[in-house]
């Protein structure tokens, strides 16, 4: 059966990951969990007491953070799993810092193309649709409000056994909006071909739903551009 690419775009803590893992289940496609790779550079860094400002540095180390995305989503940095440790806010900051440098960009958008070559590929983060796959057949922007983002992280966190702040998450999100909008190297953009999908109101299958509809427009306009 076809399969086509997907990809999913969309500001932080927008649920992007959470719908991305639910399609890849429903329709058994693989899922590439782009800003788990962003996330595990920065917190290696970290581990090395590395300066998330010294570019220089970060950039020298790149080829010494191994990245393995296993199909249970558990995520492995240099054969260490750090699923649960990658998720803190400081490491989702960081993320977003190491991600405005252009060597660490091209380090893993090169490794996400490679892995999402083949099709049946769903990738979600903040340019999947403008630079990593500017050809996936289906394209989603995923939006929410700063409010129902900031809660979702809240309870994210409560249910990992993390005490967070629901003030501070918000703020938090909100300059992580400024910084991935704002941005030099591929900044967050809502791809021209792109279906906005606004999750504020939305439950998890509905969402899923929506898209899998999608999926399947897609899936019978490529056949019969085939015949």
């Amino acid at each position: 059966m076809k399969k086509i690419s997907i990809a999913i775009d969309g500001p932080s803590a927008a649920g992007k990951s959470t719908i991305a893992k639910q399609l890849a289940k429903i329709l058994g496609y693989t899922y590439i969990d782009t800003g788990a790779m962003y996330r595990c550079v920065a917190y290696y860094m970290v581990q090395k007491g590395i300066d998330l400002n010294d570019e220089a540095s970060i950039e020298h180390c790149l080829n010494d953070v191994v990245i393995e995305l296993m199909p249970d989503n558990t995520v492995l940095l240099n054969e260490q799993v750090v699923t649960d440790k990658i998720r803190s806010d400081e490491v989702s900051k960081g993320a977003s810092k190491v991600a405005a440098y252009s060597a660490v960009r091209h380090h893993l958008v090169a490794l996400q193309r490679k892995m999402a070559e083949n099709g049946g590929a769903i990738l979600d983060g903040r340019d999947i649709g403008s630079v990593v796959l500017p050809d996936a057949q289906l394209k989603i922007y995923q939006i929410a409000s700063v409010e129902t983002r900031a809660m979702r992280r809240y309870k994210e966190n409560l249910e990992r056994g993390i005490q967070s702040d629901l003030e501070q998450i918000k703020a938090d999100i909100e300059q992580r909006d400024y910084n991935d909008s704002h941005r030099a190297i591929s900044p967050l953009v809502k791809a021209k071909d792109a279906v906005e999908i606004d999750t504020s109101e939305m439950t998890i299958d509905e969402v899923v739903d929506k898209i899998i509809k999608l999926v399947n427009e897609r899936l019978e306009e490529s056949t019969c551009q085939e015949q």
